[in-house]
């Protein structure tokens, strides 16, 4: 699975993209966020606010019961505010 993050997300994972084995358990966006949250201080420390972040799977708006696969592209977008 790819992974791409955006805005403070990126900057707090300290990449914009990266490939992961997805586990067998998890079936969809929300296994897939809580599983990334136990996998390194990293992923707790920028999903603390992962409830405000937009998920896109295969470039389609998914909510948490949307299913992934170990091929899908997975992006994170965190809501941005500008002037």
């Amino acid at each position: 699975m790819i992974l791409r993050y955006h805005a403070w997300l990126r900057d707090n994972m300290g990449c914009a993209t990266e490939h992961i084995v997805l586990p067998n358990k998890v079936e969809n966006v929300g296994m897939l966020l809580d599983w990334l949250q136990t996998q390194d201080e990293r992923f707790k420390r920028a999903f603390k606010y992962i409830d405000v972040v937009l998920v896109s799977v295969n470039h389609h708006h998914a909510g948490r019961d949307f299913p992934v696969h170990d091929e899908d592209e997975v992006v994170l977008v965190p809501p941005i505010a500008g002037g």
